[in-house]
């Protein structure tokens, strides 16, 4: 809304005061790549109670701008009745709305002791009870009702409003900001994994307010357990109901956090510990370095645990001349992989798409048509070329309409897509495949995917068979089945983006969101960063090249604290390199066809 009164707005300055240097040099000032943007400070609020004699339009006015305050919702219960200020709950969600409206002016005489106001807009997204954002669907009206009485003080109040809050997009967005809590990752009931299964660390992306006890927040907001979409791949270790919760933070980064739970159990007060750390540490970068969880019986500490995303940061290329696949990380240029991959293939055709497992061990390779699918080992002892574990059911020399996108997870499971069915979704685990359904796809086909690394989520490049437009959807691995007959399905579909039209590219490049390459309408092409909650992490897009075709991220790596790999891109047969949101190119010893992570 456009009215602030009864608040006053506090422009900060990162980092420091607010004094003007009359002095020094010049130097060159980087934005952060990525999603440390998303979180910047603009403002902060102070709110102001009701003014004395306020009619209802000003007391309406002066609540929405309450609500938004950073100490809290203490002054916007001033605006209540006592009845309305002991039962509004404002956790119960946010409706965040554009084009938020309320009535200019209304008059109320002397005598009328009842009135009635409504704010209307159009709702963009919401905020539910677990903290979970979601994008809403399409142009939802948005209609909130406030009724007001007059007190025997002759002070209007509201009395009666629905719980939760409203506000706008300016206002969601400089009153909360987007962390992640972590989950354990459900396991895979057919996949053999000899020594046991790793644990696996999944983000979950909340919005919590900026400024009120972050800490202290974060872990309540964990201890509820997964958002409704993630719940079905995820668990938790904590129990269902949890009591008081308190974090405090000491001098030498220990966290401590005290919860009314049984933690006598050593293994399960682990388990505890780790989300805790995960999810605090994401807070404060560089502030948490341990978690003391202290339950009513029972305690244990814990630091930056071996649970994370499965670790694989070299990076691969495809020379443009012969299209052998060569491995490179920052301290070599460049040797060819061992296995057929590292040398020229038999009559000179070399293979379009490679895809390396993040273990390094395989890599998927699809023929120069795109008609066939290859698992082959990256081993000294492996010599030719493997029988195909795939081929597509694409008309003879249809390249555009047969396989695409080979993607790793970090389970060791090989994905890929079948444009020529459909877009039907595959499933390669050791040499056999297994056709994997997606529900609620409705008149869309898959055309590319991209796995993340725990396995558990999947972002899909959808075609409308309608309109022919690309978008982008993320959807969940639910895995079932034994080891002799295992089986997977892609449900719980969320659109993300829906401005984008044309989706050239995705990328993992966080725990919890994805590098996009697309296009709003007829803008130019662009790079989006997207959560998995649909949000978008920064509010301006990044530029890409001319000729783009794809980029490549990775969100995998020994922590889910560490820094993110930088993101590649390859135009021309010249690599690029994204630093500080600037493309810098990359010098290569051969000219290539492909630049890309692990995955």
């Amino acid at each position: 809304m456009a009215a602030t009164a009864g608040t006053v707005l506090v422009a900060l300055l990162a980092g420091g005061c607010a004094a003007m240097p009359d002095s020094g040099g010049i130097s060159r000032v980087e934005l952060s790549q990525g999603s440390a943007d998303k979180n910047l400070l603009q403002a902060r609020v102070y709110p102001l109670g009701p003014a004395k004699g306020a009619k209802p339009r000003d007391l309406l006015t002066g609540f929405l701008d309450a609500v938004t305050a950073d100490e809290g919702y203490d002054v916007a219960r001033q605006y209540l009745t006592e009845s309305a200020a002991a039962g509004w709950n404002p956790d119960a969600g946010i409706q965040v709305a554009d084009n938020l409206d309320a009535p200019l002016t209304q008059a109320v005489t002397d005598t009328e002791s009842v009135a009635s106001l409504s704010v209307h807009g159009t709702e963009i997204a919401t905020v539910d009870a677990k903290h979970s954002f979601r994008l809403s669907d399409g142009h939802k009206s948005l209609t909130s009702d406030f009724t007001f009485v007059r007190g025997k003080d002759n002070e209007w109040r509201i009395d009666k409003l629905a719980p939760g809050v409203i506000m706008n997009e300016t206002n969601f967005r400089n009153s909360y900001r987007q962390v992640d809590r972590y989950f354990y990752a459900a396991p895979d009931p057919s996949a053999f994994v000899a020594g046991g299964a790793k644990e696996v660390l999944i983000a979950d992306p909340i919005y919590l307010r900026r400024r009120t006890d972050p800490l202290t927040a974060a872990a309540k907001a964990l201890v509820v357990g997964p958002s409704d979409w993630l719940a079905p791949v995820a668990r938790t270790e904590f129990p269902r109901e949890v009591g008081g919760v308190k974090v405090s933070v000491d001098d030498s980064h220990l966290a401590h956090v005290q919860l009314d739970v049984d933690a006598g159990d050593e293994t399960s007060c682990r388990r505890m510990a780790t989300q805790l750390f995960y999810t605090l540490a994401d807070q404060v970068k560089g502030q948490v370095e341990r978690v003391e969880l202290k339950g009513r019986r029972g305690a244990c500490t814990t630091g930056r645990a071996d649970a994370g995303t499965p670790a694989g940061v070299s990076k691969y290329y495809q020379r443009a001349d012969n299209g052998v696949l060569m491995v490179t990380d920052d301290q070599h240029s460049g040797d060819p992989v061992p296995g057929p991959l590292g040398k020229a293939q038999p009559g000179g055709t070399p293979l379009s798409t490679v895809a390396v497992a993040r273990d390094g061990s395989r890599a998927a390779a699809l023929s120069g048509d795109a008609h066939q699918l290859f698992s082959v080992p990256l081993a000294a002892g492996a010599t030719a070329m493997p029988e195909p574990v795939l081929t597509s059911a694409a008309k003879a020399g249809d390249k555009d309409n047969a396989l695409a996108s080979p993607s790793w997870d970090g389970r060791g499971d090989l994905w890929v897509v079948d444009r020529a069915q459909s877009g039907r979704v595959v499933m390669v685990r050791g040499n056999k495949t297994y056709t994997v359904p997606v529900e609620g796809l409705d008149g869309q086909s898959v055309q590319a995917l991209k796995i993340s690394a725990d396995g558990a989520r999947v972002a899909l490049v959808v075609r409308n068979t309608g309109t022919g437009t690309r978008s982008l959807l993320f959807g969940l691995v639910m895995h079932s089945g034994t080891t002799e007959a295992p089986t997977a399905r892609i449900v719980g579909l969320r659109r993300v983006a829906p401005l984008l039209t044309d989706v050239a590219s995705v990328s993992w490049a966080e725990a919890d969101q994805l590098l996009v390459l697309g296009k709003e309408g007829d803008r130019i092409q662009q790079l989006y960063y997207i959560s998995t909650d649909g949000s978008q992490s920064s509010d301006t897009p990044l530029q890409s090249g001319p000729g783009w075709l794809a980029i490549s991220a990775s969100e995998s790596r020994g922590s889910v604290l560490a820094a993110a790999q930088p993101v590649l891109a390859v135009t021309e047969g010249k690599v690029y390199r994204l630093v500080s949101n600037q493309w810098r190119e990359v010098q290569m010893p051969d000219k290539v066809s492909s630049y890309f992570y692990a995955g």
